[in-house]
């Protein structure tokens, strides 16, 4: 073959990629057509064989087309091929494997294609070269026998490996994305050089590290090897002076950093392994972080990105969750646009919101939609020509922010909000130093229309939202969320790193939201000279219920000499009370083995870390089933949840229907004289004394519920005895 004879080539590439690939040989020169999915034709000689391995980012392979005729039986397809040449391609010790497949055609047997054709070829070479042995010891020149229709094509594979492998992603970790792919991704957003570039779930680094490598102007073939360079000098030397062109037509940095951040710390080691094998790693900042942590100063930025979809994962509504907040976190960014893959079902619909563009693509095998959010143009230019009082930037457009617009009524409300919280914290201001009582309540859904939760902890904020009908869609309440929580540490003089946002939703749709991210933010806070660790971060409640405050205080005057049983204990605030009050010994049970650890934590913490003092997990029901009828309590706290169907247990809890069993059995291990502390927070509790086998059953509610808890019915309480 000469170095000027033209032939017909074909870049093969993954469905959908059809247009990029077919945009990038016109970027190199090279007129082109979609001839089928998967499939971009175009002409060239060597040159262009080694032009296109060496330069297109999106495609996985380059093929020779050799021959290409009507195939509907095996005797045509064995003739036709023998007939060929293939001595003009293949040398006498060429290794020539075959590959096959066929779609719509009467050739339905893919192993059948392969050994005929296998063969033809075969005897093509003996008849060519005159020999009846080929050793297939030398170059590899590889073969496709691809059958449609019945038009059988016959390729000639020049690339070896597929045009993915770059060669720098030598480890491999989680469902990875191509590189083929994750170019295409790039080359689709509107991400330039210059531009800031943020993959909040960037795994081993595919996607930051084709963008440093398009910025770069880097060849993505620029480091691995080709079939066809070990097929002669021809195809060698061709190489190897496009290569040093690319070399020499290179940039050496890119004016803007790009950024990949994932939770998961392996993986960020395999994405700055990975950038230091392309030589991208000076251009690329990885960060150990949450998607809920995803902030930038910068404007105009891409968020570029492929998120988990559940495809590999087992918690689903885990996955559910971290769609739902997508434009909670990305209101952050109002000026950026945004380009997520994913196979995630009911996407938009989730997220509340209509992608600009969307496009079909398939990751691996699994099929996916590449959705495009369009944010606002950034300010144009000023032009080089303008005089000096000309040159003053263009304004972006008009186009508003994807997620988050601002609305006017937000503002109307902070206000609002703002107003209240004074009077509350006025009103307030002395309890502290007064009673000594340095966590309460502030707010409790005053405003019909803000319905917020705030209760400080010192000089931390935690503020839970309850679902509300409102006509906000998920970006622009993400934006209120925020707005609110801004207001609150503005006009409580708060940080607002030490302000924490979570949600309170009905089951089907519950989520926790933290906006100030997902590290663990545990803190030590006092009560009545005592100390309890709250965590403000990782859960819907902090650890400490300040509702049952006046409750704890009962339980500490009457624990003087007793024994106590604190069951449903969570994280044992009223067993801390009673060994406090003077017990002699307390009996801390609950199913959680992590609530009874946060339990001896808050109990050590007072120093109580007695052997009297035990912890057993365990199902309560169960508990109570097993004790000796020696085995009597002199004080015992029950707090049972309203429902509990956890995995750790068979049975299914449910306050309404299980209470009067569960107080008749503690009945039976309550000493003389003993008092039962019975609570519940479920709003519709229907109390039937008549089902107790008690002495005395007296509600005293109005004295627990504290002064700072508007809402008077927070919990209802009994004492039983």
């Amino acid at each position: 073959m000469t170095d000027s004879k033209t032939l017909k080539l074909t870049a093969a590439c993954a469905f959908g990629l059809e247009a990029i690939v077919r945009r990038e040989l016109q970027t190199l020169g090279y007129e082109s057509k979609i001839e089928q999915p998967g499939r971009v034709s175009f002409d060239g000689d060597i040159t262009a064989i080694c032009h296109a391995n060496l330069w297109l980012r999106t495609a996985d392979r380059i093929l020779i087309e050799i021959a290409k005729f009507d195939a509907a039986d095996f005797d045509a397809l064995f003739e036709t091929t023998k007939a060929i040449d293939w001595s003009e391609w293949i040398p006498v010790d060429g290794c020539f494997p075959v590959s096959a497949k066929s779609r719509h055609s009467a050739l339905t047997s893919v192993p059948a294609i392969q050994r005929s054709v296998k063969r033809a070829v075969v005897e093509s070479l003996q008849h060519s070269h005159g020999r009846l042995e080929l050793p297939e010891s030398a170059a590899t020149y590889k073969i496709e026998a691809a059958i449609l229709n019945d038009i059988a094509t016959l390729t000639v594979d020049t690339t070896g490996a597929s045009l993915h492998k770059r060669g720098y992603r030598k480890l491999a970790g989680p469902a990875p994305l191509k590189e083929t792919l994750a170019a295409a991704m790039i080359q689709l957003s509107f991400w330039k050089p210059g531009r800031p570039l943020i993959d909040p779930f960037c795994g081993s680094g595919t996607l930051p590290i084709e963008a440093a490598m398009i910025g770069l102007n880097m060849a993505p073939g620029i480091n691995r090897e080709f079939s066809c360079t070990s097929w002669g000098d021809q195809f060698r030397s061709t190489m190897t002076t496009l290569q040093q062109q690319a070399r020499a037509e290179q940039l050496e940095t890119l004016d803007e950093k790009l950024i990949g951040t994932d939770i998961d710390a392996q993986v960020l080691s395999l994405a700055r392994y990975h950038a230091k094998q392309a030589g991208v790693d000076a251009l690329i900042h990885w960060q150990q972080k949450s998607f809920g942590e995803l902030l930038s100063k910068k404007q105009y930025g891409c968020i570029i990105t492929n998120p988990p979809y559940g495809e590999r994962l087992q918690n689903k509504n885990e996955i559910h969750d971290l769609y739902r907040s997508i434009p909670q976190i990305l209101q952050r960014l109002p000026t950026w646009s945004h380009f997520i893959l994913t196979s995630f079902p009911r996407f938009e619909a989730t997220i509340q919101k209509t992608a600009d563009r969307r496009r079909k693509l398939y990751n691996g095998r699994i099929e996916c939609t590449y959705y495009q959010f369009h944010g606002p143009a950034p300010p144009k230019q000023p032009s080089a020509n303008r005089s000096e009082t000309e040159e003053t930037a263009t304004p972006a457009t008009t186009s508003a922010a994807v997620f988050g617009a601002p609305l006017e009524k937000t503002t109307e409300q902070a206000e609002l909000f703002a107003a209240r919280l004074t009077k509350r914290a006025k009103h307030l201001r002395r309890w502290p130093t007064k009673f000594g009582i340095t966590c309460y309540r502030l707010y409790e859904k005053d405003i019909p229309e803000i319905p917020l939760v705030v209760d400080r902890y010192e000089n931390f904020l935690h503020i839970t939202e309850y679902q509300r009908p409102h006509t906000r869609d998920l970006g622009q309440h993400g934006a209120w969320l925020d707005a609110m929580a801004n207001t609150a540490s503005k006009t409580l003089e708060i940080p607002r790193k030490n302000v924490f946002v979570k949600q309170r939703y009905t089951k089907e749709t519950q989520t926790t939201f933290s906006a100030a991210g997902s590290h663990s933010t545990e803190a030590i806070v006092n009560e009545s000279e005592l100390k309890f660790k709250i965590n403000l971060s990782d859960y819907v409640d902090t650890g400490l219920f300040l509702d049952h405050r006046i409750t704890r205080s009962m339980v500490r005057d009457d624990a003087s000499g007793k024994r106590m049983l604190n069951l449903f204990a969570y994280t044992g605030s009223f067993s801390v009370y009673a060994a406090d009050g003077g017990a002699v010994a307390t009996t801390t049970v609950d199913l959680s083995s992590g609530y009874l650890q946060w339990a001896r934590d808050n109990m050590a913490q007072n120093g109580f870390t007695q052997p009297c003092h035990q912890y057993v997990a365990a199902d309560c029901m169960k508990f109570l089933n097993r004790l000796k009828p020696s085995q009597q309590f002199d004080l015992v706290v029950v707090n049972p949840p309203t429902f509990s169907n956890s995995r750790k247990t068979e049975n299914v809890w449910d306050i309404q229907k299980d209470y009067a069993a569960l107080l008749n059995q503690l009945l039976k291990h309550l000493a003389t004289g003993g008092i039962i502390y019975f609570s519940t927070n479920f709003k519709r509790f229907k109390f039937d004394p008549a089902l107790i086998n008690a002495s005395r059953t007296i509600e005293i509610s109005k004295q627990t519920v504290p002064e700072d808890f508007r809402n008077r019915r927070i919990h209802r309480c009994w004492k039983i005895w």
